[in-house]
């Protein structure tokens, strides 16, 4: 914004270049648009923006700077840090004047003639990486902007929290997923979470992830597309009950198992310490778990691991006080075989997990409460009730299927706007398609991306890859999910296996230790490069000799 005002005023007094760089610049009346022109042919540039534009969505910014974008060979506008005593008059002048602009951004032109198309791809979560894996990178240039830069095998998570496994087992680079987003001259993955989406000019618009290092913050820049693809997954559920974002951990990232693991290894150590009274260490070493799905299911079972099997031998003071609560306000495993759901009952009691039928009312820093007053004090609460639209997804202006995500046909476009496709847990059948949204899991979010990214294929080598160009290429069968069942680990090697396409349908059911291989065989056969199978396999192998690291690191 500073250098905008420098320009303008010298332009319109000297009608001169200003330093080495000479812009043309036609600035009009109140409601005007700006147009820059630049003599370099370097495909990123700064906005030009019209006030009125209809943006999806587009935070309000006081102050804008423009920024040197000097990544792989990304150039805008340089800083100049010596401005003339004129040109300081001028910023104080002209801060009045300005101080409604419009704000401006560096970033990625629209491709030229050509060109390969750009695909924008929104997320890297497991419809996001299963799209990108299987592009085809010989007909489009990929960009994939995300906050992470990695994705996060989430079935085995719960593993990483109690030092089953380490925690980059279950982190994939996304550059490993899609070489040409590392290596690819037109390829990028911006570090960076969508901010907007101007379905009209096909641009997305993004703030870069900052720690302070940046030219200044907030870092933003726009992606011009061809295509879009969002995957920005969802956000965990909390119902809005009042405590719950402050006191508790959810368990969906690799730093979220990383918190849990912290504060878990340190009430263990922090409880034995002379002077702890015998409520205050019960209260220390009381996990509560909120949530019966598969994701807290499995973290009971991996907490009661733990305990029996390193807890009992390295914290022998302290042993008789740890437990885990497993609180429920309907059944626990609610879409598995009710057969399996009392063995799971069965073999939680059995382990030493307390289940409790109860709904949350409030959360507090040391206890929770639920809708009858039952107090429950806690030194560690993980919350898993389920997912939800993030705020991303509720701020755009794209249609919306039942419960909030975004609304897409059969081939999973949105059907209002030219080329955005939308997929895994943002993404939900739109009421007129008579289908019903697909539950948020991970084999749902994996298929709908090998759907989608065999039909970019197609379009591709049809030519229609291009904005706008896909209107007559016929998009073939639409996309159909076939559950192909259920799995989830109780502790104790022992796992529940429901092949069952849906509840009221007939299928194999088991329960025991040989669904424990088999269901620890299935995902390691799902993870998906070599180097991490192999890290997860020697993690298993080292824990079942050695036991868990206990270090708090």
């Amino acid at each position: 914004m500073a250098l905008a005002r420098i320009a303008r005023a010298n332009l319109r007094r000297s009608e001169g270049a200003f330093g080495n760089y000479a812009p043309e610049m036609n600035v009009l009346s109140e409601g005007r648009a700006y147009t820059s022109k630049f003599s370099s042919t370097s495909p990123y540039y700064h906005v030009n923006s019209k006030a009125g534009d209809n943006l999806s969505y587009n935070p309000s910014i006081k102050e804008q700077n423009l920024m040197n974008f000097s990544m792989r060979g990304i150039s805008g506008t340089p800083y100049y840090q010596h401005p003339s005593a004129s040109t300081e008059r001028v910023l104080e002048e002209s801060d009045s004047e300005l101080e409604h602009d419009e704000p401006r951004y560096a970033g990625l032109e629209a491709t030229k003639p050509g060109e390969k198309p750009r695909v924008v791809v929104l997320g890297t979560g497991w419809a996001a990486c299963r799209f990108l894996k299987g592009l085809d990178t010989r007909i489009y240039d990929v960009v994939c902007i995300s906050p992470r830069n990695h994705m996060v095998f989430t079935p085995l998570l719960a593993s990483t929290c109690v030092g089953t496994l380490e925690f980059r087992s279950v982190a994939e680079p996304v550059s490993r997923i899609q070489n040409a987003l590392s290596n690819g001259p037109s390829s990028y993955f911006f570090l960076a979470s969508c901010t907007g989406i101007d379905t009209n000019k096909h641009e997305v618009y993004c703030e870069a992830v900052n720690n302070g290092g940046l030219p200044r913050e907030p870092y933003q820049f726009k992606v011009a597309y061809d295509k879009l693809v969002i995957a920005a997954g969802s956000e965990p559920l909390t119902f809005g009950i009042k405590g719950v974002k402050e006191n508790a951990f959810f368990l969906r990232e690799v730093n979220h198992a990383q918190e849990i693991r912290k504060r878990l290894l340190l009430n263990l150590m922090l409880s034995e310490n002379p002077g702890i009274s015998e409520e205050e260490k019960k209260r220390l070493l009381h996990c509560v778990v909120i949530g019966g799905g598969p994701t807290g299911v499995e973290f009971s079972g991996e907490l009661s691991d733990f305990i029996m099997g390193d807890v009992h031998k390295r914290y022998t003071h302290v042993k008789d006080y740890i437990r885990v609560t497993l609180i429920e306000a309907n059944e626990i495993l609610s879409s598995f075989d009710v057969s399996l759901r009392k063995y799971a009952i069965r073999h939680l009691t059995k382990s030493g997990v307390h289940l409790m039928k109860g709904v949350v009312k409030e959360v507090h820093p040391k206890r929770v409460v639920l809708s009858d007053g039952t107090e429950v004090p806690y030194g560690l609460l993980v919350w898993s009730t389920g997912v939800g639209p993030s705020e991303f997804v509720k701020t755009l202006n794209l249609p919306k299927s039942p419960g909030g995500r975004i609304g897409v046909d059969e081939w999973l476009r949105v059907p209002s706007v030219e080329d955005v496709f939308a997929l895994g847990d943002c993404a939900g059948f739109l009421e007129q398609t008579e289908r019903p949204v697909l539950p948020a899991l991970a084999q749902v979010a994996e298929r709908e991306g090998k759907f989608l990214v065999e039909l970019f294929n197609k379009m591709g080598k049809q030519n229609g890859g291009k904005a706008f160009s896909a209107k007559s290429i016929p998009l073939g069968d639409p996309f159909v999910y076939t559950h192909l069942g259920s799995m989830a680990s109780v502790g104790g090697y022992k796992a529940l296996v429901d092949l069952r396409q849906s509840k009221s349908s007939k299928g194999v059911s088991l329960a025991g230790f040989v669904s424990w291989l088999i269901w620890r065989s299935a995902y390691l056969t799902r993870v998906l490069s070599w180097r991490n199978r192999f890290y997860v396999a020697v993690n298993w192998a080292t824990t079942l000799v050695f036991g868990r690291d206990n270090s708090k690191i």
